[in-house]
């Protein structure tokens, strides 16, 4: 495995040469917009195209809005210690907002390259 040192926002990470641009700059996009990727709930292969579409897939798994920070949406869920922080704006919903949303998720949702 070989890669760079890739230093942002104060954590340092190692990205793989064959991630291309989108993990250097971490954006979901990629420099050319080529590898961008959407948020799916598998069990309806829907792709997630809002906060609003979000929050409600959420609510259906038990995860609960908190309201206390007016830049973020951040949901937790009681049976658990995770909370789920992602960004006012919809349109900076990246692709690392959406892999703690896989994680906290199993099986649940996949992050995928948009076609």
């Amino acid at each position: 495995m070989s890669g760079v040192w890739v230093f942002k926002n104060g954590v340092v990470r190692l990205v793989d040469n064959q991630a291309g641009p989108e993990s250097v700059n971490g954006s979901g996009q990629g420099s050319s917009g080529v590898r961008r990727k959407v948020l799916v709930h598998v069990p309806t292969n829907e792709v997630i195209t809002s906060y609003a579409v979000l929050e409600n897939k959420l609510s259906s798994l038990g995860w609960e809005r908190y309201y206390d920070d007016p830049d973020l949406l951040q949901f937790h869920k009681r049976s658990t210690v995770h909370l789920i922080s992602l960004p006012k704006d919809f349109s900076n919903f990246k692709s690392l907002h959406m892999y703690d949303i896989v994680v906290k998720n199993r099986n649940m949702f996949e992050v995928r390259d948009m076609e």
